[in-house]
């Protein structure tokens, strides 16, 4: 599959690494294309990824076949702007964003008019109305979103949603090429779940903040 990037950090170099040995073909976007190329530890990227492409946003949204967002979240709808909506219409977007304030220092929280009766991911969706937003993976360290086993013999949840039901069935069967199980994914319905789960951050980066690592997650228990 062409899967398109949008975020050139280090959650983006570890998506476009992870979705090449899986076989995709994976173009990273970015602003612009000669900065980013310029610079010294991003061209060690390429150099160790030959395989990965780069592109401005527009170009790699109208490339891709399905997207996946990892930009700041402060900046997604401004990237999701420069991809270009007529670029997204009719894909699948995941969404892995949180809408986090790190204006007042650390830990960073949640930007308000993006919180509690309203969330990062519906604002996508209403931005993309021809688009099938899908979040999930936003819950958790960037290494456990591609290594779920790292941990607890990946025995600890994922959280899903959005509109589209077929979209969540094919994000789903790209989070199983990730290794997660699918007694580990909970869907939780449409989009407006994704105030609980961008909600859940608050409590994620205390538990960081006390434990000093990104290698833990959270597990439902019945």
């Amino acid at each position: 599959m062409k899967i398109a990037i949008l975020g050139t950090g280090g959650v983006g170099q570890a998506f476009a690494a992870k979705l090449t040995t899986l076989g995709h073909d994976t173009t990273i976007g970015t602003r612009q294309v000669a900065e980013k190329k310029a610079n010294e530890k991003f061209a060690g990227f390429l150099q160790k990824n030959p395989n990965v492409k780069l592109a401005t946003f527009a170009d790699a949204a109208a490339w891709g076949e399905m997207v996946i967002n990892v930009s700041k979240g402060e900046n997604t709808l401004d990237v999701i702007e420069a991809a270009g909506i007529s670029n997204l219409n009719d894909k699948i977007l995941i969404d892995i964003s949180n809408p986090l304030d790190f204006s007042k220092g650390m830990p960073p929280c949640l930007i308000e008019q993006y919180s509690n009766t309203n969330s990062l991911g519906e604002a996508i969706q209403k931005k993309l109305p021809g688009t099938r937003v899908v979040k999930t993976l936003n819950t958790m360290w960037n290494g456990l979103m591609l290594n779920p086993a790292m941990i607890g013999n990946g025995d600890h949840v994922n959280y899903i949603c959005g509109n589209d039901v077929t979209a969540k069935a094919k994000v789903i069967s790209l989070l199983q090429e990730f290794g997660w199980k699918t007694e580990s994914i909970l869907d939780l319905g449409d989009i407006t779940a994704a105030r609980a789960t961008e909600g859940l951050m608050p409590i994620w980066l205390r538990v960081y903040g006390t434990k000093q690592t990104g290698a833990f997650n959270f597990k439902i228990v019945q």
